[in-house]
């Protein structure tokens, strides 16, 4: 009997997958591989269900000879392990994100002899199972965790600023095949500079918490991965204990909020804009008191801390960092604007010798040579990119605009502009 071999990343079965495990069950002696926690988030959402109880899922399927963990996307180990004779898979991966492991297990089941049958991908059945399954990931209790077990399977997540809703369908689907596999963002940042910014409104704590919740539920209409708030200061300890409740309530993973007081000025100023930090004691009752009026253990407040961009210097970040995880931080932001990151090398290096677990975020906004994988590998666990859709939508806006005002018509400016059915293919409809 020839033996057969199957992925699946599923934790919803319907109609098509039994459809296709029947087909590759007739085909001889069936090897089901379940893809783990860990290589399911690197590429979409991550499954609802646990890796065990998945594999105990499909060992309860009839023609299922025995479950096997997939460590990766890629069919690698599983082929040279196994060596099945047959390789069964949807046709759907024929196309897009995943076609580059597709060329990989046929040139590996090609060096000896293996077969690779795909079957049509049964899409009705697909889409009514996922559409199903998408409305509950977009409900509040669904959503606000999904952060904190990223983080649990996942050394160091990828974040990206959106600011409102078309920006987050853009997080939410941005794709890429990567060496190591397919790679998306984990989640969302939605920071107080942008959404100031296409408000047309200085970066001072001036768009209220009312405008600031708009553009979350806007975002939240449309999208399904976890969102990180810019909380700024927090404002008083009073209001903030108000508003992180109402964060919580609509689905909000995490707000980050930083240690300063009085006129708030953007921290990429440094030194050269007048800006005072809190004390450490005053911002450890706020972090404490929010911590204690949160009514889930989804929610999680970080603690950002500017010492090192108003040059107080290492042993004083150190210290404040230490106290705000005590005071019930779940995590710190230690932010730096050198152009290099070595300062937050010195930072991790200190901070991971008495605490090597709390989370730490860093922002390399102007520290940008340093890659997601080396900052990870100095002990960071969250990296945004704070501003940059932002801000590569501005110049090409700008040129538009110019453009078709020195021609006096707009046909000089389509090369420079995205046909609109591309755009409108990206925003969901109810059809």
């Amino acid at each position: 009997m020839k033996t057969v071999y199957m992925c699946f990343s599923t934790d919803v079965l319907h109609s098509g997958h039994i459809a296709i495990l029947r087909r590759a069950a007739a085909l001889g002696e069936l090897t089901v591989g379940v893809l783990t926690d860990e290589a399911i988030a690197t590429y979409k959402r991550y499954p609802l269900i646990p890796l065990a109880d998945r594999m105990e899922l499909f060992q309860s399927i009839v023609g299922v000879k025995r479950v096997v963990v997939q460590r990766t996307l890629s069919y690698r180990d599983a082929i040279h392990e196994l060596r099945p004779d047959i390789v069964v898979h949807g046709d759907d991966w024929q196309t897009g994100i995943q076609c580059g492991v597709r060329a990989e297990a046929l040139g590996l089941l090609s060096a000896y002899g293996g077969e690779l049958v795909e079957v049509p991908y049964t899409r009705g059945a697909a889409e009514e199972a996922m559409a199903v399954l998408d409305g509950r990931l977009n409900m509040p209790e669904f959503r606000r965790g999904r952060l904190r077990r990223l983080m649990q399977l996942k050394p160091c997540l990828s974040v990206m600023e959106a600011h409102n809703g078309l920006t987050g369908l853009i997080v939410e689907n941005a794709r890429v095949d990567t060496p190591g596999g397919v790679k998306s963002f984990d989640a969302m940042w939605v920071s107080s500079l942008c959404d100031s910014t296409v408000k047309g409104r200085p970066d001072i704590e001036l768009v209220d918490i009312t405008s600031r919740i708009h553009t979350l539920e806007e975002i939240m209409e449309v999208t399904s991965k976890p969102i990180i708030l810019d909380g700024d200061t927090g404002g008083q300890t009073e209001h903030f204990v108000y508003n992180l409740r109402t964060l919580e309530r609509l689905g909000v993973s995490a707000v980050i909020i930083e240690d300063k007081v009085g006129r708030k000025r953007n921290s990429l100023y440094g030194t050269k804009a007048q800006q005072t930090q809190a004390t450490s004691e005053a911002f450890c009752q706020k972090i404490t008191a929010g911590k204690q009026a949160q009514r889930s253990k989804d929610f999680m407040i970080f603690a950002r801390c500017e010492s090192l961009i108003l040059q107080q210097g290492l042993e004083d970040a150190l210290a404040r960092c230490r106290a705000y995880v005590d005071a019930g931080a779940d995590g710190v932001m230690i932010h730096s604007c050198q152009k290099t990151p070595d300062e937050v090398y010195d930072f991790l290096r200190r901070f991971r010798e008495t605490n090597p677990f709390t989370p730490v975020v860093a922002v390399p906004t102007t520290y940008n040579a340093a890659t997601e994988e080396e900052l990870c590998a100095h002990g960071v666990n969250i990296v945004i990119h704070a501003n940059h859709l932002l801000r590569s939508a501005f110049p090409a806006m700008q040129k538009a605009a110019e453009t078709t005002l020195r021609c006096g018509r707009t046909l000089e400016a389509d090369p420079l502009c995205m046909p609109i059915g591309d755009i409108l293919s990206l925003i969901p409809t109810e059809e």
